[in-house]
């Protein structure tokens, strides 16, 4: 009786085993596969930032690149067009997307307040304080 009881315990410690190496093989493979999404989403994103960089160089660009300025967020980019010619016709923000990209609902937020015309001129003048 007791060698049966050894035997069952002895099958019990091998079925955990077997048990744990399998849920370590697991995790391991889940964990290679999370970093390499990961890795995956960042060379998407730097790619991404890259080529709004070089946007106005490309040949569809439709304004001269010297006449841009990148700020990334909330929008792409900012274009005075004609700044470089010595006379801003007008300013375009400039939303740059490939395939078939939504926009984001921040990005929509602020074409919404563009097209309603809800843009400002201000001016912030700092006095030296004498001391």
């Amino acid at each position: 009786m007791a060698h049966e009881f050894g035997g069952l315990v002895l099958g019990i410690a091998i079925g955990i085993v077997i048990a744990w190496l399998y849920f370590l093989v697991w995790k391991l493979r889940y964990s290679a596969a999370i970093r390499e999404d990961a890795v995956q989403r960042s060379l998407a994103v730097t790619a991404g930032k890259v080529h709004e960089q070089l946007v106005p160089y490309l040949p569809e660009f439709g304004f001269n690149p010297k006449d841009a300025r990148f700020l990334g967020s909330p929008v792409d980019l900012v274009v005075f067009d004609g700044l470089s010619a010595g006379e801003v016709r007008r300013v375009v923000f400039l939303e740059v997307k490939t395939g078939g990209a939504p926009l984001t609902p921040r990005e929509r937020q602020v074409r919404a307040v563009i097209e309603a015309r809800e843009v400002a001129w201000a001016e912030l003048r700092l006095t030296r304080s004498q001391g």
